[in-house]
């Protein structure tokens, strides 16, 4: 590799001599400086983009004559003969609608023109970023078509698309400069928790639907691609400051800020550093729902109660008060009783922070387009994320660090991730660990069960309470003396079992992980130009599991594994350019798997006499390899056991568990020991013992899932009107799924006798593995969005999204698909960039139909809800600045994207940005 990097470096550079630079200014009709204007060598893969005060300089090795094209959004496109060296130019543009004239680079991994993307794509530029009424750019995604966002909390969103979703969205990959941004261990995508800062953000691009051709193993259900400015083309020092409140039903009304500052400099033509940093510090969305999701209309005054944000509940025990009392079967019966637990308030500070920094050396050792950069970014917050449980993430940090070669025809980059889970802790272990420091369950059962056959008795008071009420008298009896909230017991508890690693008394989790990457790629477009445009390129990565046992099976040393791919492109424009084909393939290897071929072909037809129709047609296959959690977890939740599916890994797992008082009558002991193997190979499917018929199943391990997606879309452009329509349809084979088994705690499941004794007992261990669903899975969907300039200069937007999919379900009937996507969601924005002179404004609508969420947290229905955003602002240009004044959910209607989290409440900001 090292051999390949120092080749690519010697050749690229001494082809990538610079012989010309054009250096010019973009303005409008008023002379205003136009930012962010792309500035491309027509028939070129070469450009530069315009700063804040319209500026560009683009040096390039082509000798003159030939013709620049410059193009941005809402305004027409020109283009200007460049006839000599060291060129100087000043180009006017007319204020027009020409959003698809825009440049993005994802479809093909080379600039082209959206208009032209063989594939669906969304983009976010520079302009979108500035006008966004939400809190934050990365918000403002949730208003681009066919886009969901789950909001985990304050500081934690999650982008989605063609469904199948979770907060952790293991089908979605987000990459900032090329760097994947999830989490290798906890298998999140971070959002922008650790993310860029929003004054480096140059553009956002959105790619729905599988890409694996181009990108990979995890491009499978879309791919979000964050771009930052370069130090060359955007300088000077920029900053912002927001500030404003939160507003919650539960959490009443609380102080956030968010600063950032961002500064570049191009010290000559060949050196430019840049460095950003940023903090945000607020309150996040309370948790409070007390309601029992599994048995509606339970209260705490029911023995078997598990409020949905109240922990250590969940903790249930089947009591046999007839045997423990000796008495004949049928006198008092036996009940299911949870211990008392703690809310989620008492667990949790709900502070929410997120610190990030980035710094970038470029160096242009021949003044020309190759390029070295050094990159550096690292991100630190506190939030809450919501997996199989509740977690408070605090004080995580990511660090990421790339070295990258390249030029307009090639790149070779390499980079780290590195990160610490901190201080963070899992609360429902927090609450159940808090319970035992105070009092053992055995003992607290003993308590209970003791005190409950007295009172049904009237033993020392000759009085015989019925059933609801010695079940309340057994409980105060049990939870006497038990650690209060506030009390200085509590907190000393608290802090103890979370700084604990061992999930048997404490409730941290360690996370060390590192992920190593390399790809490259080479486009041969500059030599074969005259035949088709030709890429090839390549990836591998390298994982290094290690959570000393609180989240993997790695208790005896981290674990390692990689896997790598290579693909191919070639794309051809015939018949005067009217057509496009687009074809890919890639082929990728995972060392715990057999190796893939992923396809993907394309044609785009453009007409009309201004070439301003366009219908594209795809044909395209992804994969996904299981997630590091998929393969080798081990981790106990409370409500079931989690153990991945890697064959070296079933063995690694094995837990202790307790027995029931009958159970120990037969055993002879209080505990057994179960493990992974026992799971996969030795249970029952939960849906047969639900339904009185136990049928033993053996879970197949897990490997790779595939998809089959086909798309057809249309885009056109009547005068000031832009329609964008895309239809997909999605075949699944293999779907990775997680499945929940029960497995005896005695006998062999399908034994006929004393393993159907422990199932009667209450003797069974739940497990959750990790396997492929035997249901046939399809997913489908249409996207249709207007855009229009009206009444003069208003720009108005309009987009609705059908999203749905089919299974057999009784081919699988212990599947949980998981899509957790609403079927209907419609959207609208209206605004004015100049109402008048220095002042615009933005209106952001979006409707969201019910829809069912399904997790291994909860599952149940989320209401359909509305949410308008709106922003003002005013630009002062004698300071460079910016002042906006804007809320997130203006209309204060509260609401859920999933089961188990903090209503989303509104929240008011006032923000100042300089020279952005």
């Amino acid at each position: 590799m090292r051999a390949l990097l120092f080749l690519s470096f010697m050749i690229m550079g001494a082809l990538g001599l610079a012989q010309t630079t054009i250096s010019g200014n973009v303005v409008d009709l008023n002379n205003e400086p136009i930012p962010g204007a792309n500035v491309i060598i027509v028939g070129k893969a070469v450009g530069a983009v315009s700063d804040f005060d319209g500026n560009f300089i683009l040096e390039t090795s082509e000798t003159p004559p030939f013709q620049l094209k410059i193009t941005s959004i809402g305004f027409t496109e020109t283009t200007v003969d460049v006839t000599a060296d060291d060129f100087n130019i000043s180009v006017v543009l007319e204020e027009t609608h020409t959003m698809l004239d825009e440049i993005v680079i994802s479809a093909s991994r080379t600039p082209e023109r959206l208009f032209e993307s063989p594939v669906s794509i969304e983009r976010f530029g520079l302009k979108e970023i500035q006008n966004t009424a939400s809190a934050s750019f990365y918000g403002g995604l949730e208003n681009l078509k066919g886009v969901d966002i789950n909001t985990n909390s304050l500081t934690f969103q999650s982008v989605n698309t063609r469904g199948f979703a979770s907060f952790a969205n293991t089908r979605f990959m987000q990459l900032v400069d090329g760097m994947d941004n999830s989490s290798p261990a906890l298998n999140f995508v971070l959002g922008n928790l650790v993310g860029m800062n929003d004054l480096d953000v140059q553009s956002v691009e959105i790619l729905p639907g599988a890409s694996s051709a181009l990108y990979g193993a995890n491009a499978f259900n879309g791919i979000l691609f964050m771009r930052s400015k370069s130090p060359f083309d955007f300088q000077g020092i920029s900053t912002y400051y927001k500030t404003g409140i939160t507003s919650q039903e539960a959490a009443g009304d609380n102080r956030f800020y968010d600063f950032g500052i961002r500064a570049a400099h191009a010290f000559s033509d060949k050196l430019a550093v840049k460095a950003s940093f940023s903090v945000m510090e607020g309150t996040d969305w309370y948790a409070v729902s007390e309601e029992d999701i599994n048995n509606p209309g339970f209260t705490r005054a029911d023995p078997a109660y598990d409020g949905l944000n109240i922990y250590g509940d969940d903790f249930t025990f089947n009591l046999d008060f007839d045997t423990l009392s000796g008495l004949p079967s049928g006198t008092l019966g036996s009940a299911s009783v949870s211990r008392t637990g703690y809310a989620e308030r008492d667990l949790n500070s709900y502070d929410a922070q997120s610190v990030k920094f980035d710094g970038a050396i470029h160096y242009r050792p021949f003044a020309s387009d190759f390029e070295i950069i050094y990159n550096g970014r690292v991100g630190r917050g506190s939030t809450i994320y919501q997996g199989a449980n509740r977690y408070y993430i605090d004080g995580f940090t990511l660090q990421q660090h790339k070295l990258e070669f390249k030029n307009n025809n090639f790149f070779v980059r390499g980079y780290i991730t590195s990160e610490n889970a901190g201080d963070s802790y899992d609360t429902r272990f927090a609450a159940i660990n808090i319970n035992n420091k105070w009092k053992s369950n055995a003992q607290w059962y003993n308590d209970y069960a003791t005190t409950f056959i007295g009172a049904r008795l009237g033993i020392g008071t000759g009085v015989q309470l019925d059933e609801a009420t010695a079940h309340a008298v057994a409980r105060a009896a049990a939870d006497t003396g038990r650690y209060i909230p506030g009390t200085t017991e509590f907190e000393n508890a608290f802090n103890t079992v979370i700084a604990d690693g061992d999930l048997t008394t404490g409730a941290r989790f360690i996370d060390n992980t590192k992920l190593r990457h390399i790809d490259a790629n080479y486009n041969f477009s500059h030599i074969t130009e005259n035949f088709a445009d030709i890429q090839v390129g390549g990836s591998y990565r390298e994982y290094e599991l290690n959570s000393q046992g609180t989240i993997f099976t790695d208790t005896d040393g981290a674990i390692p594994y990689h896997e790598f791919g290579l693909y191919t492109q070639i794309q051809k424009k015939f018949m005067d350019e009217h057509f496009k084909f687009t074809g890919s393939v890639r082929y990728d290897k995972n060392e715990l798997f057999d190796g893939f071929v992923s396809p993907r072909a394309s044609l785009t037809y453009t007409f009309g006499d201004l070439r301003n129709h366009n219908i594209r047609g795809s044909f395209q296959t992804g994969f996904r390899n299981p997630t590091t959690q998929d393969l080798y977890i081990g981790l106990n939740i409370g409500s079931a056991l989690l153990v991945g599916s890697a064959i070296d890994n079933l063995d690694r797992y094995d837990v202790d568990v307790p027995l029931s008082t009958n159970g120990e009558v037969i055993v002879g002991s209080s505990t057994v020991n179960l493990t992974g193997r026992d799971a996969y190979e030795n249970a029952y499917s939960l849906t047969s013992v639900e339904t009185g018929a136990p049928s033993a199943v053996n879970t197949a391990l897990i490997k790779p899932e595939k998809v089959t997606a086909l798309e057809l879309g249309y885009r056109g452009q009547w005068g000031p009107v832009v329609l964008d329509i895309s239809g997909y349809y999605n075949d699944y084979q293999d779907f990775i799924s997680q499945k929940i088994v029960l497995v005896p705690k005695y006998g062999e499941a399908g034994d006929g006798g004393l393993s159907l004794l422990a199932l009667q007992n209450g003797d069974y261990q739940p497990f959750n593995v990790y396997t492929n669903s035997l249901a046939e899975i399809t997913s489908y969907g249409v996207t249709a969005g207007l855009e229009a300039q009206v009444f003069g200069n208003f720009d108005f937007g309009l987009n609705y999204t059908f999203s749905n999919f089919d299974f057999d379900e009784a081919s699988d009937p212990d599947f949980q698909p998981q899509f957790n996507t609403p079927k209907h969601k419609v959207k609208a924005s209206f605004g004015n960039t100049a109402l008048f002179e220095n002042f615009g404004f933005n209106v952001n609508y979006r409707w969201t139909d019910t829809y069912f969420w399904q997790n291994s947290f909860a599952t149940g229905d989320i209401p359909s809800f509305s949410v308008l955003d709106a922003q003002v602002n005013y630009t002062v240009p004698s300071i460079k600045s910016i002042f906006k004044l804007g809320a997130s959910n203006v209309l204060g209607e509260e609401y859920v994207t999933a089961l188990g989290t903090g209503y989303i409440g509104s929240q008011f900001y006032i923000s100042w940005t300089i020279n952005n």
